[in-house]
Formats: structure tokens, sequence, C-alpha cells
């Protein structure tokens, strides 16, 4: 039995994936996470899906959390990220650069223990990420040392990854697909220019 969650789009795709594997697995649906897991526990069903970082989550509301591995296996991609109104554009935008931003400075590597030798830098790179060259911070609404003031606050973004829900996290979340473009993910972002 798969436990799935009733408002889970994907609850389609990973019948099919079980149904190929196993034709005789049947899926229960629970009306929400807290009766999915009470299932799960309960042994009306023995396998659960959602989305990863959902997965993580609930295995931390578990009686035994570690007696329930997440399998490494993505059967249907689902990305989360940051979402605002459609309109409001300066918000849009702001949001937008942090996030590159802090993509950026973990690229350039420059971070919260280093921002202070960043704002040293003769690199233009990092002196346009820093503000210390260059009017970046005009078109947004913003001051010059806008990432600075990220960076200081709440890291990189591998920073922020990992203190949130990384490896090292209560949820221990692999980063896999959330590394930089060229350490095997697909996190990039344009330069600040």
């Amino acid at each position: 039995m798969i436990g799935v969650p009733v408002v889970e789009d994907f609850a389609g795709e990973i019948a099919n994936l079980f149904l190929d594997l196993m034709p005789v697995a049947l899926a229960v649906h629970e009306p929400g996470v807290p009766e999915m897991i009470a299932a799960y526990q309960g042994g009306q069903c023995n396998v659960m899906t959602t989305d990863e970082s959902g997965l993580f989550a609930m295995r931390l509301q578990m009686a035994k959390p570690g007696d329930s591995m997440i399998l490494p296996d993505v059967i249907s991609k689902e990305p989360l990220g940051p979402v605002v109104r459609q309109d409001d554009m300066q918000w849009f935008n702001i949001v937008k650069w942090v996030n590159f931003a802090m993509i950026n400075a973990e690229e350039l590597g420059v971070g919260s223990k280093t921002i202070d030798d960043a704002l040293k830098s003769q690199k233009p790179a990092v002196k346009r990420l820093v503000g210390t060259e260059g009017d970046f911070g005009k078109p947004l609404g913003l001051s010059n040392d806008w990432a600075v003031r990220i960076l200081r606050a709440v890291g990189n973004y591998g920073e922020t990854f990992e203190r949130n829900v990384g490896a090292n996290s209560k949820l221990g979340i692999p980063r896999g697909l959330n590394e930089l473009w060229d350490n095997g993910g697909i996190q990039y972002a344009p330069p600040i220019r």
C-alpha cells in the first residue's frame, strides 16, 4: 500500500510507477499529511510519497524517524521556490536578484564569514556583488550594499541551504540538484552587471 496525499499533482505519476514495478500495489489516499503519517505508522501503507522536502519534514514528525528511509529516486520534478504577487514587479525583481546574488556569492566564495574580505577584493565580479563598483542596487530601488546586507544576515545560497534544510540540519536533505551548476547541480545565476 502506498500513502499518497490527496492534494498531490503527481499522485497519478506515483501510482503508475508503482503499478509498473509492483502490479498489485494499491494507493491509499489520505486527506492530509497527519493522516498519511498515521496510516504509515499504523501499517495501513508501507510507502509514502510527496515532494522530497516534504518527505524529510514528514519523517521528523514520526515516532521513530530513524526507522524510515527516504529513497534517492526522483520520480517527479516539483521545483519549490519563492512566490510573489503578480502586481508588484519591483518586489518580484528584488526577490529574483536576492536569489541571484546569494548564488553568485557562493560561486565567488563570498559568504557570511568572508564578507569583510570581499569588501576589499579587487576582483570585478566580487566588487559588483558587494557594491564597491557600479550602481547595481539603484534599478532595484536598493542601496549599493544590498547584497552585503543579505550575506551578513543569512549568508550565501549554500550557507542558507545547509543551515535550514541541508544534510547537517534537522531535515537532513542532501544538496543534490541544489548544488551550483559547476558542482553537479542546476543552480546558476546571471552575473551582477
